[in-house]
């Protein structure tokens, strides 16, 4: 096979997946729960994958559900302009952020100097796998700078859509993306 053929295939494979996740949005939206659970079950992996990088794993089950729960909730709005995976993946990140914001506000009433719970929260750095090292550096990561490094280097977002998710130019995404990569190589490198 080769490399055009490859490429159309897997066109075909994200057209065809695409055209799944509409019909079944059409249908979970009328109130189809076979259909919305055939959209939860194509997608929770990598729901779950975001949610656990943008906050602390212990809290990425409920989050995950939480984002099931406003997806059902939402899915009549829902137009189509984008693929479903796509309106997904900005309804997850939207909730993150609210959640994250809702936390730092909470961890504010209990911890004056937020850089002390970045220490507290960062725990030891694992030395079995660099993936597990890249995971715990993330982790590390000042708050807004995790969130631009893990939209863009994680989930290929470009900085005018990071920009437009949080409310921001795309001079400090890009400003905030340099200061995450600078603060990784340090903590692989150590």
């Amino acid at each position: 096979m080769n490399a055009s053929s490859a490429l159309a295939m897997s066109s075909g494979d994200s057209n065809s997946a695409a055209s799944r996740d509409l019909d079944d949005v059409r249908l979970a939206a009328a109130g189809d729960v076979a259909a919305f659970e055939r959209l939860y079950r194509r997608h929770v992996d990598r729901v779950y994958s975001l949610v656990s990088r943008m906050l602390e794993p212990e809290l990425a089950d409920e989050v995950t559900q939480d984002v099931f729960v406003r997806v059902w909730n939402k899915l009549s709005t829902f137009r189509g302009d984008a693929a479903f995976a796509t309106w997904l993946h900005r309804v997850t990140v939207n909730l993150v952020l609210g959640r994250r914001k809702k936390l730092g506000i909470q961890r504010q009433r209990y911890h004056s100097d937020p850089q002390t719970v970045l220490d507290r929260t960062s725990g030891l750095r694992p030395k079995e796998a660099l993936g597990a090292e890249f995971e715990a550096g993330m982790r590390r990561l000042p708050d807004r700078a995790r969130e631009v490094f893990i939209l863009h280097d994680v989930e290929g977002f470009k900085h005018r859509e990071i920009a437009e998710l949080l409310g921001v130019t795309t001079g400090t995404t890009k400003a905030q993306l340099h200061r995450a990569r600078m603060l990784m190589r340090e903590y692989l490198s150590r």
